[in-house]
């Protein structure tokens, strides 16, 4: 399956990060109506390919930009199968492996520091400016095929976050089509 506007479609979710609280938080989005992991006959499994991730930030007040006094960091990203459900603000503590580029269940991640946070504040030339970084993500020639029936919008927060903000993303994807080889070898991946 290519690339292109004949083919992929957007899904989007958020969720909210509390303000002044520790840990981690999740929105899952349910996928069971895009993937079908079994083959049979002569039909062939469904899996959905992740082409682009997008990621944005914003106070939870009135879709206002980031305050200039927001202190908060945050690590962010997208797991597949992670099956986290819904979770507020310090319900979850994710650990650095859970955001390493080995972890198979990885879709995209990437990092948000605030303007007074301290990374923000120590790196010029940015030095005062919010810095947004997506350091693992697909691509148009080789899009990350997730084959479980859902994926979850991840955080765990750095620093306690000074206001509520919005952490949203979307993805470009397409429906395709998996031999039997193919299809076994990503369940096997994207197992939990």
């Amino acid at each position: 399956m290519a690339y292109n506007v004949k083919d992929v479609f957007f899904l989007s979710t958020s969720t909210t990060i509390a303000a002044s609280t520790a840990n981690g938080g999740s929105a899952q989005l349910d996928l069971s109506a895009y993937i079908d992991p079994i083959a049979r006959g002569r039909t062939k499994g469904t899996g959905l390919a992740i082409y682009k991730v997008q990621y944005s930030m914003g106070q939870a007040t009135a879709g206002e930009p980031i305050d200039d006094a927001e202190a908060g960091s945050c690590r962010f990203g997208m797991f597949a199968g992670a099956g986290l459900g819904d979770v507020a603000t310090g319900g979850i503590s994710l650990v650095t492996g859970n955001f390493a580029a080995t972890n198979a269940l990885m879709v995209s991640s990437g990092d948000f520091y605030g303007p007074k946070s301290m990374v923000a504040n120590a790196s010029p030339p940015a030095a005062g400016l919010m810095l947004e970084t997506q350091y693992l993500s697909p691509d148009t020639q080789v899009p990350y095929v997730i084959v479980r029936d859902n994926v979850c919008l991840v955080y765990e927060v750095g620093d306690n976050f000074t206001s509520e903000h919005i952490l949203s993303v979307r993805l470009s994807c397409a429906q395709i089509s998996l031999d039997q080889a193919t299809l076994n070898q990503l369940l096997r991946t994207q197992t939990v």
